[in-house]
């Protein structure tokens, strides 16, 4: 007999609001001005918002679910879903102004970002493998198409490498996924941590396998090292509100992703840490290198992301309960100042392939609150206090010593210290006099972009005093505990 299936739409609310706002962006593309359409999808992406602040589970409620547990709405789901819609809100805010002069000034650029927002969201609500990969296909097909959007050879390129390394990520994460599978017996998040505890000799060694080919796939996704080399000509190709949304909002879903497999389903399996951990090592040494070098001040900032990816991955490796509040911090934090950063970069560049570091000499005399706005940012990104960039690397930190990666802590604090030789450098030359004529494009203030750098500038100054005001609700017992669901 056939049973019916467990639709529950309460759990699936956040994400239904969010695809009909990139349903609304398809259909009535025909009809009406693309200003508009981006105005009713940022309405319902704050109507996403809310109704995710009303699936908050108190202490003792169990979380809604739906499709069997495939789907389930817990606190860590909506934690990381509002972090995933503060960064869909900025990228909106910031090709209000920025999206003619990228030549993305049409429908389809809005309603491709919504169906990438989509698959975001799935990925954080996700139960399952299956359906943690069908968001994160979701995701990274529309991702494909924003990167390609804009009519120039160097978006194509950029799009086409962006593609096929991606194709290539996907395809090594399926078959981990199968290697899992055959392993654990199941494909759902708590199934698998169930047997991870129970399994036989011969089941181990395939679901190690699994562990690392997973690993591998999402190192494609998060841009760990040595799979990384998609970031820097993907970031400096695309159009700069389109490497916004690929650098944090894309970044957050992939971490949910990882968060919910390594920490959750996969946490008492062998293996896939001590791989991780070399990983991150090779990833904050490559990363932070790179930026040394680097004279465009975008692409710098692309190998700046990949840097922080290193440090957002050690909160893989804590407890759950530890390295998942560090990791829930952090990634708004991340969010808030990389947004910003480059929507100020979005603003006063006169090419979407960025600015020079040099370009910036002076900058504060030209645009003062511009200037002292993009210091705090690459203050709070190279991690001095009182910025909440600092607390964020500290909570990482703590979360892999804790847990006995000693060596590895030490290394992420000598590379945080020389980061601060790239992020020091343009935020000096901002002040310094420059008699030279401008460099940048002299209308990029406007009230769109300044609200979202304003947006990440208070968040990170505030947060970094009173980190309490986000650090206490992803601090909550209980809410990483169950990652893996019930």
């Amino acid at each position: 007999m056939l049973q019916v299936p467990d639709v529950a739409l309460a759990p699936m609310l956040p994400i239904l609001i969010v695809l009909a706002g990139a349903i609304a962006s398809t259909v009535l593309g025909f009809n009406l001005p693309r200003r508009a359409l981006t105005i009713i999808n940022l309405v319902m992406l704050m109507l996403s918002g809310v109704s995710m602040v009303t699936l908050w589970s108190g202490p003792g409620e169990v979380p809604l679910t739906a499709f069997g547990g495939s789907l389930q709405a817990d606190n860590a789901a909506l934690l990381l879903g509002l972090t995933i819609l503060v960064g869909s809100v900025m990228t909106l805010l910031v090709s209000l102004d920025t999206a003619y002069r990228a030549r993305v000034s049409f429908p389809e650029f809005d309603a491709m970002l919504m169906y990438a927002v989509t698959g975001t969201l799935i990925i954080a609500f996700s139960g399952d493998l299956i359906t943690m990969l069908i968001g994160l296909e979701i995701m990274s097909l529309a991702s494909y198409v924003l990167a390609t959007l804009q009519d120039s050879r160097r978006a194509e390129e950029s799009g086409l490498k962006y593609f096929l390394l991606g194709t290539v990520g996907s395809a090594i994460l399926i078959y981990g996924i199968a290697l899992v599978y055959g392993g654990a017996g199941s494909l759902n998040y708590a199934a698998i941590a169930a047997q991870t505890a129970t399994l036989t000799p011969g089941n181990v060694g395939i679901l190690i396998g699994g562990a690392v080919l997973l690993l591998a796939g999402f190192g494609f996704k998060v841009a760990l090292a040595p799979f990384h080399q998609w970031t820097p000509d993907v970031y400096t190709g695309a159009p700069t509100s389109v490497s916004l949304f690929l650098s944090t909002v894309v970044k957050v879903a992939a971490f949910a992703g990882m968060l919910r497999v390594f920490s959750g389903a996969l946490a008492a399996a062998p293996g896939w840490a001590s791989t991780l951990q070399i990983l991150i090592a090779a990833t904050l040494i490559i990363g932070n290198a790179a930026a040394l070098f680097q004279p465009n001040f975008k692409r710098m900032l692309a190998y700046s992301a990949v840097a922080h990816t290193g440090f957002l991955a050690m909160a893989l490796l804590g407890t759950a309960e530890v390295g998942g509040a560090a990791l829930g911090y952090y990634l708004l934090i991340y969010t808030l100042m990389t947004a910003a950063a480059l929507a100020v970069v979005a603003a006063l560049q006169r090419t979407e392939e960025g600015m020079t570091i040099n370009d910036l000499r002076g900058l504060y005399y030209r645009h003062p609150a511009y200037a002292a706005a993009l210091a705090v940012c690459l203050a709070s990104l190279a991690g001095l206090p009182p910025f909440a960039g600092f607390f964020g690397k500290y909570l990482v930190f703590q979360a892999a010593f804790q847990n006995g990666y000693v060596w590895l802590s030490v290394l992420a604090a000598l590379a945080s210290v020389a980061a601060l030789v790239y992020y020091l450098r343009p935020a000096m030359l901002m002040f310094m006099p420059d008699r030279t004529p401008a460099r940048e494009y002299p209308h990029g203030e406007r009230t769109p972009t300044t609200l979202t750098v304003a947006l990440g500038v208070v968040g990170v100054t505030v947060l970094g005093i009173l980190p309490n005001l986000w650090y206490g609700w992803v601090a909550v017992p209980g809410v990483w505990g169950a990652l893996a669901g019930r």
